[in-house]
């Protein structure tokens, strides 16, 4: 059985499909009411609508799944929030709220879930995180940061879990056409938006997708289907960039 936050949409939506289509039933948790859809589109899901900021309410809808849905053996980490701005004046509140989703979350989602897998010595935790983690943005660095947190957190827990047989990975997607890049294109023309994106915009330092193509949230869920199943049983710690070679791997 998964567990898959930010399941509403986009690459959580994805994930959660491309689990279901394993095998697997679902556990769907997101704070948007959007994820009760899910379950009329995924066979197998099961919706829960959860805030992850909120650290009780995370243990509590984890013992319920336990209870009501089975036995937890993979948790893919997706629900994340980006607030884009300048470093120099971006506020309190949006630092606060970067963190507290794309770090803290995946932290309360982890401890609440590790306990049911160190009992039964078996599961696998994949973190969705970002390219952006390995390479600086242009009004991105709070986003950045929190998506480094949240890699680094997920593999020091790979390795404090490796000896109960739990594997900890963390894949890392570039620009993937959901939501949250069309809201990065928001004052720009959809068009010239794309081929910046795809061909890369020198002053602000930022290359191009050798590829040539934009990730579908498909593209995404096939590395993490990949990450959570017994085909990557000896792979822990490692962060597998999906971004068709935008970060050249730095």
């Amino acid at each position: 059985m998964a567990v898959v936050t930010g399941a509403a949409q986009g690459i959580g939506a994805a994930v959660a499909s491309a689990l279901s289509e394993a095998g697997a039933k679902i556990a769907a948790l997101d704070l948007d009411d959007h994820v009760h859809r899910l379950a009329d589109e995924v066979p197998g899901a099961h919706p829960y609508r959860v805030d992850v900021r909120d650290a009780s309410a995370v243990t509590a809808v984890i013992d319920a799944i336990e209870r009501e849905v089975g036995p937890i053996g993979i948790l893919v980490n997706v629900a994340g929030v980006l607030r884009p701005g300048p470093a120099a004046t971006f506020t309190d509140e949006d630092w606060r709220q970067t963190f507290a989703v794309n770090a803290d979350g995946i932290f309360h989602t982890c401890r609440a879930v590790a306990g049911y897998m160190i009992t039964r010595r078996a599961g696998a935790i994949v973190t969705v995180g970002s390219n952006a983690a390995a390479v600086p943005r242009v009004n991105m660095a709070a986003y950045a940061a929190s998506k480094a947190a949240a890699s680094m957190f997920t593999r020091g827990l790979g390795l404090e879990l490796a000896g109960h047989n739990i594997r900890c990975n963390v894949v890392a997607p570039g620009s993937t056409d959901t939501a949250m890049l069309r809201t990065l294109w928001q004052n720009t023309d959809p068009a010239d938006a794309r081929t910046t994106t795809l061909e890369g915009d020198p002053a602000a330092f930022r290359t191009g997708i050798p590829l040539g193509r934009i990730a579908t949230p498909g593209d995404v869920a096939d590395a993490v289907l990949f990450l959570a199943s017994d085909h990557a049983r000896h792979i822990t710690l490692q962060e597998l960039l999906v971004d068709g070679g935008a970060s050249l791997r730095s």
